[in-house]
């Protein structure tokens, strides 16, 4: 053996000694003969093929046949794609092409293809590299493939329910929520899908179990399908319908387990036994292959979800059903808790409404309407309200708050707050003094609010208005809380702002509040509102009441379409904040519905005061009144001249129901009591009181009030004014 200039010795001829060495790393390495080589080659478990220039198929090692179900010797010779001459897989039509490309490129790329082999898809991951020759020339191209079939899916399941987080749930509405899965179902795997929940889950109540159910009733919520109009559905959009336990549908529901079932025609003739009018859609569409997902959040079965497939040739499988499983999973969640913000904001809702007035109070000083507008912040209740309150002598008060705020807080507060004002209106406090109890009532729930709870940090503040109209007089007191003042519109069209003395708003405590008084003419109207309607984002104050009271001087036929047109007007869709609104047209008794008379303090005028009653009441009417009204008139006249003092005067008023009022000049307050029995005197009001259905007192700025109220008899009522 000879030594070249390198010191390596002349490599043995063929079939002598061992394979030559190579060295690597600095270290001398055995060369593999061709046999070994191709031996690694050939127990490779990764497919290995080779095209040659003509595109044919001239190497493939086992796993290369195996993947495609043939041997390698029956697939030598055939062209990128083939299995059998002229029979390509469905996925395999661009392989040719980018072998083609690697012929006269020269350089490698990587290439993806879905593969349908025997009947299920498989993705193929394929880096193509050029073979060259010793002088470089390119004669053929390798084809090494990995099957990332699974990591396709995981990708594509991440890529799935990564939209779902951001599309599913995007609202707190049970219907919008089964519409985005559907949606989201049909862009991806579905061709055909329904949405269904159980009746009680759309209310918000909870859903009852389906465990003992021989039929489950359900809303048809979502639908939606790769065909125009979704004509798979037998169930139209919003009907009820229902499953039997036993059918494929009811059978998942109580197991409670995600099932795939693949349609043939022993399922379908299972199907059409208890479900006809399913069976001949599917069969009439090609439906061939469904997916049924219960809704279940949180330990409850909330509803069902279908996913079928017609277009797609291909059957779901066991990718498809987890992917499905998981959506539907994110997807109850949002439907519960929509489901529960449903139950929440109706209750919250339920007790807003119970706090505000359910129908206008009995009385005819005013015609009233209102309108509430509730913010669409939360759970869209507040503090806003209004009231109308019947007080003696026909009179009304008009009241309209605001409490600081919104959400149950305020609404609770408001209801203790609207509560009280009816409690005070009930004394007959004037208006000023009405607010100045209000206000330490408004400081006293600040007191008692914990400093350390949840709502710790918020106020029980408010605003409010509280007017007192007369008809007899066409007098108006108000007095305001940090209130918008109210607008007027008189007869002639012409519109003000009433200016009242500015009070500060309720819980500031330390601050007197005062009235103003104002003559209002037949048929005024006042607008009472809270700062919701003119405080609007994008549009300054002054703005907005320059707008309301264009808007207040339109003609309009009823004051319902005076209401509409300011708050269409003046209110967003969406507001920010709680809107109340209350008009009000002014009415005045005539003197058919009033009589006066001044008294001398002499008890020789009692006698007189009962005739002078007497006729009035003959002359309206009411004779089956007369001798109640006699004795209540004898026993409050003969109270005045005893306890009270000049001037005396006696008032009858016809209106919703018969009052009888008598005013003297001491501010003296009258108590009921039970006389004893040797007692002369102590008896009158007692008398008064059980023969009236209500009676009490006012005062005044120069002495009281003493009132008296009975209903009119039934049977010569007269319309109210």
């Amino acid at each position: 053996m000879s030594m070249d200039e390198t010191g390596r010795g002349d490599p043995p001829a063929d079939g002598e000694g061992p394979a030559p060495a190579a060295t690597g790393g600095g270290r001398p390495v055995q060369v593999l003969p061709d046999e070994v080589r191709c031996a690694i080659l050939e127990q490779l478990p990764v497919p290995v093929a080779y095209f040659g220039r003509e595109q044919l198929l001239g190497m493939a090692n086992g796993a290369a046949a195996n993947s495609v179900g043939r041997s390698e010797a029956s697939i030598l010779g055939l062209r990128p794609g083939e299995v059998e001459p002229g029979l390509f897989l469905k996925g395999g039509e661009g392989l040719a092409e980018a072998i083609d490309r690697v012929l006269r490129t020269g350089e490698g790329e990587p290439y993806e293809t879905h593969l349908m082999v025997e009947g299920s898809e498989h993705i193929w991951q394929a880096a193509m590299s050029p073979v060259r020759t010793a002088a470089g020339e390119v004669q053929g191209v390798s084809v090494v493939t990995l099957d990332t079939t699974d990591q396709f899916w995981a990708r594509r399941r991440l890529a799935v329910l990564n939209k779902a987080s951001m599309r599913i749930g995007s609202t707190l509405d049970v219907g919008r929520t089964a519409e985005e899965l559907a949606e989201l179902a049909i862009e991806e795997f579905a061709d055909f899908v329904t949405v269904d929940l159980l009746s009680e889950v759309l209310t918000g109540d909870e859903a009852r179990s389906v465990l003992h159910r021989d039929t489950i009733g359900f809303h048809r919520v979502a639908q939606k399908s790769v065909l125009p109009g979704c004509p798979e559905s037998v169930v139209p959009l919003g009907e009820i319908h229902s499953y039997d336990r036993d059918s494929m549908v009811g059978r998942a529901l109580i197991q409670g387990e995600p099932a795939r079932i693949t349609i043939d025609d022993e399922t379908l003739r299972r199907w059409a036994t208890g479900e006809p009018a399913r069976s001949m859609s599917m069969r009439e569409h090609s439906i061939h292959s469904v997916m049924v997902v219960p809704l279940q959040a949180r330990g409850i079965t909330l509803g069902t979800t279908l996913f079928c497939r017609h277009r797609t040739p291909v059957g779901f499988g066991a990718a498809d059903l987890q992917l499905a499983a998981e959506l539907v999973s994110r997807a109850a969640v949002c439907v519960d808790n929509a489901r529960r913000y449903t139950r929440e904001r109706a209750t919250a809702l339920a007790l807003q409404r119970s706090l505000l007035p359910r129908r206008a109070a009995r009385q005819s000083a005013v015609e009233v309407t209102a309108r509430y507008l509730p913010n669409t912040n939360g759970a869209g209740i507040g503090g806003d309200w209004f009231d109308v309150i019947p007080l003696s002598g026909a009179r009304v008060a008009l009241v309209v708050g605001d409490v600081v705020g919104h959400g149950l807080h305020a609404s609770a507060t408001m209801g203790r707050l609207r509560t009280a004002v009816r409690t005070l209106a009930d004394v007959d406090l004037a208006p000023e003094e009405l607010l100045t109890q209000l206000d330490d009532l408004v400081l006293t729930l600040d007191r008692e609010q914990p400093a350390d709870s949840a709502d710790g940090a918020m106020v029980a503040g408010a605003t409010c208005l509280y007017a007192v109209y007369d008809p007899a007089t066409g007098h108006c007191v108000m007095a305001r809380a940090g209130h918008p003042e109210p607008m007027l519109v008189r007869p002639d069209g012409t519109v003000e702002q009433l200016r009242l003395p500015s009070g500060p708003p309720l819980g500031v405590g330390g601050v007197a509040f005062e009235a103003a008084e104002f003559e209002l003419p037949e048929g005024s109207r006042l607008a009472l509102y809270t700062d919701g309607l003119i405080e609007t984002a994008g549009r300054d104050i002054d703005t907005s009441l320059a707008e309301l009271r264009e808007l207040l001087c339109h003609p309009a036929h009823s004051l319902e379409e005076a209401c509409d047109t300011v708050m269409d007007a003046l209110v967003p869709e969406q507001p920010n904040d709680d809107v109340a609104l209350l008009l009000a047209r002014t009415h005045r008794l005539d003197a058919g519905h009033y009589a006066s008379w001044d008294l001398a303090a002499d008890p020789a005028v009692v006698s007189t005061a009962r005739k002078r009653a007497s006729a009035q009441l003959t002359a309206w009417g009411l004779d089956d009144a007369v001798f109640t009204t006699e004795l209540v008139v004898s026993e409050l006249v003969t109270n005045a001249i005893r306890y009270g003092g000049d001037p005396i005067r006696l008032r009858l008023i016809r209106d919703t129901a018969l009052i009888c009022e008598v005013f003297d000049g001491s501010s003296t307050a009258p108590h009921l009591r039970r006389a004893r029995i040797f007692d002369e005197g102590g008896r009158g009001l007692l008398l008064v009181a059980s023969l009236t259905e209500r009676w009490g007192t006012r005062y005044t700025g120069t002495g009281k009030t003493i009132w008296a109220e009975q209903p009119l008899p039934g049977t010569k009522e007269t319309d109210p004014v």
